[in-house]
This record gives C-alpha cells, structure tokens and sequence, in this order.
C-alpha cells in the first residue's frame, strides 16, 4: 500500500485532465496562428479562448486578464518583476513589501531586484503565520507593490487578502497574492479582494505540470519577461502550451464542492489524530486554514527520519528539516513564526487531495505515532528531556 500526501508539491493528473491532453497532443495539435490560419491554427486559437473563459469565469476575471504561464515561478516573476521593472524605469527606485513566509521565487524575485535599485521591505508575521496587518498598514504608506500570498505553501494559513486588498487600493499600491495553494479550495472573487494581479497553478490541483495563469487587471503596466513573438497581450512570448493550458482548465471544470469538504473532513481528522502524539505542535492556524493542508512538528526528532521511516510504511509525506533541504537550512517559514530551529527541522506537512481516503487517514495517523514514538526511543536529546 502507498498513500501520497505530497499534494501540495504536484498532485497526479486526473483521468479526465490527461484525456483532454491526448487530445491536443494527437489531434488537434496546432498552435494559434494570424488572423487567417490553417484549421490546426484555427482550432488551437479557439480552445485557447475557451480556457481563458474557464479561468476568469471561476475568479470573476474577464478572458482579456488572464494570462497563461508555465505555473506559480513564473507567475511569481512575471507579477513582480514585470511591474516593477516600469517603476524603476520611470523612477530610478521603488520600493516593495512583502512577509518572510512567502514562496522562495517571491523572496528571491525581490531580492533580484534591489540589482536596479528597488528597496525590499518586510511585514512579520504571528506564531500562526499571519500578517501583522498594523505593520503592513503602516509601511505600505510608502511603498509602490505589495505581494502577500493567499494561502502559505507549508503551513496552510490563510491570509486576510481582502483586508490587504483594501488597504492596497486605499493606497494606490499594486496588489499581487500568490493563489497557488487556494485556487478551487477556497472562492477567490477578484473583484472583492480588489487584487491587481493573481498567480494560479495547476500543479496542485491534478493539472500537469507547467500549467498555469496570471490574472492581471486591465489597464496595469507589465513588461513581459521573454522576448520573441510576443502573444497573451504583448506579456509572453512563444508557442503557447495549448495541451497544458487545456489540462488545466479541465482539472478547474472537474473540482467540485464536495471535494473541498472531503478534504477538509481528511485534514480535520489529522490534526485531530496527531496533536494527541506528546509533543507535538499545529503549525500554522486551526481555523482560518486551506483546506488540505495539516503541518506538524513533533519535538525531539528530525525530519528527515519521520520521512525515511514513514516512506518504509508506504506513507508518502514531505519535511521542513534543514537535511532534507539542498540548502541545509531549516525551513524558512517555520523560522519566520518564532518557533526555532527544533520545531523547523521537525515539521512534517501532510497534504491531501480529492484521491485520498479516511481509511488512509486512519493508517497515517496509527502508523505516525509508532514512527514518533520510536524515533524518540532512540534520541539521547529527547531522553535527556
């Protein structure tokens, strides 16, 4: 038996997805042409309209600011990059805000960024991994973008983005928020979050990889970031992926209602099972959480071990712990919450999908708090505790 609860990493692609994939992979396998194509040229464009429609249908959006991608980095970089890049042109500086718990193609995007004179500003977030919403009120006073993400990659929280959202336009701040981990788990209205622009992808939600959109308001300035034979509005250049961007439009007409309440049914019960283990902590909050998501750290044992052991039992997870990390860093959002380096290297993130089951849960959670119990039988810190 194998029991994946990776999802927030890629998720498989659904039978549905993958068959309208074959179709322009086989088929139907043009790419958008002039004004008077061939029919593979004529078919290719017209499918493309569609899934635009799927997706600014789904967030409130209209076709024309829906802008397809290779998925959330390039999203990311396109949001920040492409409309900041005017700034500075225009300027010479800008300056932008954003939290420590965001997405490493966030932080390092902005980082890149300081190169052409941009100034990076951060707002802390609390020991659940909210914004400190008096510290981004007072500091987006003075700045010119802002991207805080939806819902947080590790730990689940979800952000007030309507909140941030207002206070963005009482500002005259571009707005951008990372929707990666929310996108059909929680309803996003654009136009009441009053975001500029969205990141969706569809690797998490049994699309294929490289698969993804932007939602970028009409009327906002963005340089694209390749060049060539410029397409989606002047903001990307190439051959659009027309079986991806199909596939994922396919996974967003296929995601149900009833879905998001299994899941939420699955993760409750995870919390539930797995904060009875001593020791252990809820990372991220308990209430105002996405959906699929159940992060945990259990003291006294490492990280990588939790996953090595569990891996053996055919559960399938993901780890926070600095040695399972190229970098051999601790995870940088746990970090960011305040609660040190032991909670870090421990967190384990458990992230169902739509595939799982409760009797997997039930597995999971019996079999983790053997593999906990027997990885603090064996530590001399834990003992000595």
């Amino acid at each position: 038996m194998e029991i994946y609860l990776d999802n927030g990493n890629v998720t498989l692609v659904a039978d549905e997805v993958l068959k309208e994939m074959m179709l322009y992979y086989k088929e139907k396998f043009g790419v958008p042409g002039g004004e008077f194509g061939h029919k593979y040229e004529e078919e290719a464009a017209e499918a493309l309209g569609k899934a635009r429609e799927i997706v600014a249908e789904k967030i409130n959006a209209s076709p024309e600011e829906i802008v397809f991608t290779s998925g959330t980095t390039e999203g990311n970089n396109l949001a920040i990059k492409g409309s900041t890049f005017p700034i500075l042109r225009k300027r010479g500086e800008a300056v932008l805000l954003t939290t420590p718990i965001e997405r490493k193609c966030i932080l390092k995007s902005m980082d890149y960024l300081r190169n052409f004179g941009a100034k990076v500003l951060y707002a802390g977030v609390d020991t659940e991994g909210f914004a400190n919403m008096e510290e981004l009120k007072e500091k987006m006073k003075n700045v010119d973008f802002i991207s805080i993400q939806h819902a947080n990659q590790e730990i689940g929280t979800l952000q007030d983005i309507k909140t941030i959202g207002e206070l963005a336009e009482d500002y005259g701040v571009i707005f951008h928020s990372d929707a990666t981990h929310s996108f059909l788990k929680e309803k996003i209205d654009v136009e009441k979050i009053q975001v500029d622009m969205l990141t969706l992808s569809g690797h998490v939600i049994h699309a294929p990889l490289g698969s993804g959109a932007l939602f970028i308001r009409e009327g906002l300035k963005i340089e694209p970031l390749f060049h060539g034979s410029m397409r989606e509005r002047r903001r990307r250049a190439g051959h659009p992926n027309i079986p991806a961007i199909m596939g994922f439009a396919r996974a967003i007409e296929v995601m149900q209602d009833e879905d998001v309440e299994k899941m939420k049914k699955m993760r409750d019960f995870l919390i539930e099972k797995l904060l009875r283990i001593e020791d252990s902590h809820l990372n991220g909050s308990r209430t105002r959480r996405v959906c699929d998501n159940a992060n945990l750290s259990f003291r006294g044992v490492e990280g990588e071990a939790i996953l090595m052991m569990a891996n053996e039992m055919g559960i399938i997870l993901r780890t926070g712990s600095a040695c399972y990390n190229e970098s051999l860093e601790p995870s940088h959002v746990i970090k960011a919450l305040g609660l040190g380096v032991e909670y870090a290297n421990s967190s384990t993130r458990f992230v169902v999908s739509r595939y799982n089951t409760m009797e997997e849960m039930k597995y999971v959670t019996e079999k983790m708090g053997e593999i906990i119990e027997k990885l603090r039988s064996i530590s001399p810190i834990y003992r000595r505790r």
